[in-house]
């Protein structure tokens, strides 16, 4: 009897002790999700109020205060402590990065005009990139101007930018009577004119409008080639059309600068040697307003390449030489003969590309890209130039050559079949599955994979609106993703008024840049062990989705984020994520950049080994260069 009373005790005991146990643990689990729930939706942001001798920003144009800052009063989490990093001990010192001299303001690293220099004229080559080598990198931080502001706010900033931003007064007196820019007072203006429209983008835009449909969903994505400052893709964005425009750094001092500066997608760029960075049937619309490219030379080679990123029945634009030369020859200075013979070959050239001519009025002409090559190829001779490129690697666009043959579009089984297979209208065409995941055409991506991480892409988004609240005040216009994947954090930004920079690291797997683009979207390919092809302070904000961790056995990471320091705007912000101990060591470099940042938890909770760290740029402004000297 005894016996058993003394076991039941001892059940009774264990019960107990098990109990408590679980009770504590429940306790200590259910404390520390509360304590980062508190935590997580605390802003990363605060405005603050600093003394004259911090040199803080001036107010924007709306005389708003245009600083955001980390905020002290938030816990900081400090990982180091708990974690054992296997870094060298120097690594994680900061060292303090000096700013470059006054004259490299402007510096753009792989269009350095110096180095330019060097290269063949031939074919534009000297225009082309050209990276220094790993000796030659700086490793300063690049300056803004002494007078440098925050940039005027979207759409404003579509029609003024501050002169002291960017001092460069040649074009308004080269291009004055075409309208592309003036000085007034502290500020440019942007009419809206260019070479071929005068009297205004907004206009020549109506003049294509009733030439071909832009306005009902289907024409989305765009080409500018030789932009000017850009006027024809900004004023295509109220019609829901994005364009990339490019042009080269050339004697029109900044006019991707002024792009930029007016919130504008652009690119530093050239139809030279090797092919545009953008994958096969990319854009819906292609344009060139008297952008001075040899169309009819070279075996059709720059032709051919505006062939390759055309989406089937896409369309091509064409104003200015040599279109109406019986009307414009005198003024173009040269003879009715020289520039009949360019048309003509113009036109046989598209007609051997399989191109229609849809139209040509007044100074506007319009080809279409046939939708299939089925009757094309059925039809063509056998010695006919261009032919049909052997090859079927028409993505790849990163340092490779063009060629003088056509990209070979998918095969269909009927002649009224668009190859690659039909989009939707413009905007449900951001959410729909791509044809090439539907098509199988990106190894690794189905319709599931695409759907989950269009959700994953909202539910960060929402974080980051909670993190970073100007997000969804319009504080940010010209965003980058470095590592855009399949375009999901630009589709979850949709609702705001920016527009991402879509980037597909080369050699990164898979490679869904062409996805980005059936979406709806625009990008490039690019090498982030190398600069960019843009001016400094270009971006508002830049989003880093495990970028170091791809990059961290490939190049030293500080050149990567000095590049990083070089394109985005004082007082810009970037997201980091990845690893703690990549953050780590992330942070350790940028404390010596001048940022301010924030190691943060992931959107699932702090047991996610995954971080996110949130850093700004702080404003900072180079001496004048008297003081200087």
């Amino acid at each position: 009897m005894r016996h058993l009373e003394f076991q039941r005790m001892r059940v009774t005991l264990a019960i107990g002790v098990v109990g408590l146990c679980a009770t504590a643990y429940i306790l200590g689990a259910w404390q520390g999700t509360s304590s980062a729930i508190k935590d997580a939706p605390r802003p990363v942001y605060a405005k603050t109020q600093c003394d004259e001798a911090a040199s803080r920003a001036p107010s924007n144009a709306s005389g708003a205060p245009s600083v955001a800052s980390v905020t002290s009063s938030g816990a900081r989490l400090d990982f180091q402590a708990h974690h054992r990093v296997a870094f060298n001990e120097s690594l994680l010192a900061t060292e303090m990065i000096p700013p470059c001299q006054l004259k490299y303001s402007e510096y753009t690293p792989c269009h350095d005009p110096r180095t330019a220099r060097k290269f063949p004229k031939a074919m534009m080559q000297y225009r082309e990139r050209h990276c220094p080598t790993k000796e030659k990198l700086f490793r300063c931080l690049i300056p803004a101007p002494p007078k440098y502001k925050n940039p005027f706010t979207w759409p404003q900033s579509r029609d003024y930018a501050w002169y002291d931003n960017i001092p460069h007064r040649e074009l308004s007196i080269e291009k004055a009577v075409q309208n592309w820019i003036q000085v007034e007072g502290d500020r440019f203006r942007f009419p809206g004119g260019g070479t071929m429209f005068p009297h205004g983008a907004d206009a020549y835009i109506d003049d294509i409008d009733a030439l071909i449909p832009l306005t009902d969903g289907n024409i989305r994505t765009a080409l500018d080639t030789g932009c000017g400052v850009a006027s024809w893709g900004a004023f295509l964005l109220k019609r829901g059309i994005i364009t990339m425009s490019f042009a080269p750094r050339d004697s029109h001092e900044a006019q991707v600068q002024f792009a930029l500066e007016r919130g504008v997608p652009a690119m530093i760029g050239v139809m030279a040697t090797d092919r545009i960075p953008y994958p096969a049937r990319a854009f819906d619309m292609a344009h060139c307003s008297r952008c001075l490219i040899p169309w009819n030379k070279l075996d059709g080679l720059y032709l051919v390449e505006v062939d390759r990123v055309l989406r089937p029945g896409g369309y091509w634009i064409l104003s200015g030489p040599p279109i109406r030369w019986k009307k414009h020859y005198k003024g173009w200075q040269r003879t009715e003969e020289d520039l009949k013979q360019e048309q003509d070959e113009i036109e046989d050239l598209a007609k051997r590309l399989c191109w229609k001519k849809v139209v040509e009025k007044d100074d506007l002409a319009v080809w279409q890209k046939p939708i299939n090559h089925m009757e094309c190829a059925n039809n063509r001779n056998a010695d006919e130039t261009p032919q049909f490129c052997n090859s079927s690697d028409v993505d790849t666009a990163w340092y490779k050559k063009m060629e003088t043959c056509i990209s070979p579009l998918p095969e269909v089984q009927t002649e009224e079949e668009a190859a690659g297979g039909a989009l939707e209208k413009w905007p449900e065409r951001a959410s729909a599955v791509p044809p090439r995941i539907n098509r199988g055409s990106v190894s690794g991506i189905t319709p599931e994979k695409f759907e989950e991480d269009k959700k994953l892409w909202a539910e960060r988004a929402d974080h980051y609106k909670k993190l970073i609240p100007p997000l969804a005040k319009g504080r940010y216009r010209n965003v980058m993703d470095m590592d855009a994947g399949m375009g999901g954090f630009a589709a979850a930004l949709m609702e705001y008024p920016l527009w991402v920079m879509n980037v597909v690291p080369s050699g990164s797997a898979p490679d869904a840049l062409g996805v980005i683009y059936e979406r709806g979207f625009i990008g490039t390919f690019h090498d982030w062990c190398e600069a960019f092809s843009t001016y400094p302070r270009t971006y508002d904000l830049i989003h880093a989705d495990k970028v170091f961790s791809f990059y961290q056995d490939r190049c030293d990471i500080t050149y990567i984020l000095l590049e990083m320091d070089r394109i985005l705007r004082p007082e810009g912000t970037v997201i980091f994520r990845d690893t703690v101990e990549m953050l780590v060591k992330i942070q350790a470099i940028t404390n010596g950049m001048r940022w301010k940042s924030q190691i943060v938890d992931h959107e699932s909770g702090p047991f996610n080994p995954e971080k996110i760290l949130v850093a700004v740029k702080t404003y900072w402004t180079a001496e004048p260069a008297q003081k200087q000297q």
